[in-house]
């Protein structure tokens, strides 16, 4: 099987309305606090994406039972301490990140060694960020040239609460030692950069011993040890990450419309929206609501008439970590320079992004400079391609295949983008919905 696509017509202009897939974050940490709870947890909606099946996989190897039929999910949960499995067991958390680092949270108790592996990509990625303080706690750890997967957990039975300051703005930390500290006696506390909240917020909904005092730069968290979980029936409200690629897609055409129903609007995740806006592109909410601690509302996007370079504020950087590929990709088309800088972070994902956004720019005739934590782009709003550009060898990162297509059906040229599969990862239906856009 082909294991590419070629695009080789740009797409004309649109009014649309579409839906996407299930919020990835919201997924995977209903199924990790639906394992804990008291009782059947059922979910409409579930994003069924590899990362999502391998939270699925790895609840399952600690003794959870788990059924899904007809586009619902149901989880029997056995408690606080109902976690049942064998001595020596090795859980794969692929490619998620969100997985393999909020797993050792959840295991900080666990009597045996637990091993966590994954792909190839995950492999690379940085795990010390949380052997470092889950430790503290109490555990050991063991990890590949002290720092990647596979990862040796084995926890302890006497916890100690601890002190944290998180200083990367990383969400998988920060939600690893909340769920540490919830399995420790007494009360750990968190100083933690801003970045996304769904677990405190799923937290706070279930009525767990946590409190959270927002900062002016920080939020300090504090969790106690929590002796039960009540089961939590949930509707996942779709994804803002997956929404972004067409947000994008709308600001980059001329004379278009574009509305995404009932998306997840958490002010973590809106960073996309505010620099657009500011970019010149037209965006709304609407038909806002609150459902079970997250706001939720329609994007209504209208295409700019044009778009404006940005000085982009870093305080906005956490709140868009996942999409700046294509924040990159509207800035080509900006008129000026836009600059974003301290987002090295970007290159602790999938692939090195920060690294492949400035490739696939350069590819397309974008002058750019950089640094290891930063990246000018010269806009060219007159920017139309005819050239033929390859893209391959990203370590199947998914946001980088679906940055490519977004880029080939704005821009036009001819593209032939690698490894198709890789948005099996996070989004399995882009290019069935990307196939809406040419009827």
């Amino acid at each position: 099987m082909e294991k590419s696509i070629l695009i080789k017509e740009k797409i004309k202009n649109f009014n649309k309305i579409i839906t996407v897939s299930g919020d990835k974050s919201l997924s995977i940490r209903w199924i990790l606090f639906s394992s804990l709870a008291d009782g059947m947890s059922k979910a409409h909606n579930l994003l069924m994406s590899e990362d999502v099946l391998a939270a699925i996989s790895a609840i399952k190897k600690l003794g959870i039972k788990v059924k899904i039929k007809k586009g619902v999910c149901v989880i029997y949960g056995n408690g606080i301490n109902g976690y049942k499995y064998k001595k020596n067991i090795t859980i794969n958390a692929q490619n998620s990140g969100t997985l393999g680092r909020l797993l050792p949270g959840f295991l900080i108790n666990t009597p045996y060694s637990i091993k966590i592996i994954g792909d190839k990509s995950l492999s690379k990625r940085d795990f010390k960020r949380i052997s470092v303080p889950l430790s503290k706690f109490g555990a050991k750890f063991k990890l590949h040239k002290n720092k990647h997967l596979p990862l040796k957990i084995v926890g302890s039975k006497n916890l100690k609460p601890i002190f944290f300051k998180e200083t990367l703005g990383s969400a998988q930390c920060k939600s690893s030692v909340i769920f540490a500290g919830m399995r420790t006696t007494g009360t750990s506390i968190i100083k933690a950069k801003k970045s996304r909240n769904h677990t405190e917020l799923l937290a706070r909904y279930l009525n767990l011993p946590i409190n959270i005092q927002i900062k002016k730069n920080y939020d300090l968290i504090k969790i106690s040890k929590v002796k039960k979980i009540k089961p939590l029936n949930y509707k996942i409200p779709s994804d803002i990450s997956s929404s972004s690629f067409f947000i994008a897609l709308t600001a980059l055409m001329s004379n278009s419309k574009l509305t995404i129903k009932n998306v997840n609007i958490n002010f973590s995740r809106t960073g996309i929206i505010t620099i657009l806006k500011k970019m010149g592109v037209k965006i709304f909410f609407i038909n806002k609501k609150n459902y079970k601690g997250e706001k939720i509302a329609d994007i209504r996007v209208e295409s700019p008439n044009t778009l404006k370079g940005i000085n982009c504020p870093k305080k906005l950087n956490s709140g868009a970590i996942d999409e700046f590929l294509i924040i990159f990709l509207v800035a080509a088309k900006a008129k000026g320079i836009s600059y974003f800088k301290d987002i090295a972070e970007l290159n602790q994902k999938e692939s090195p992004r920060l690294k492949w956004g400035e490739k696939i720019l350069n590819k397309m005739g974008i002058k750019t400079i950089s640094s290891n934590n930063s990246l000018k782009i010269y806009g060219n709003p007159e920017l139309k391609l005819k050239k033929n550009i390859t893209i391959k060898n990203y370590l199947k990162d998914h946001r980088v295949f679906m940055t490519s297509v977004i880029a080939a059906c704005a821009f036009g040229g001819n593209w032939k983008i690698h490894d198709k599969d890789s948005i099996k990862t996070s989004f399995p239906n882009f290019i069935n919905i990307i196939n809406q856009f040419k009827k």
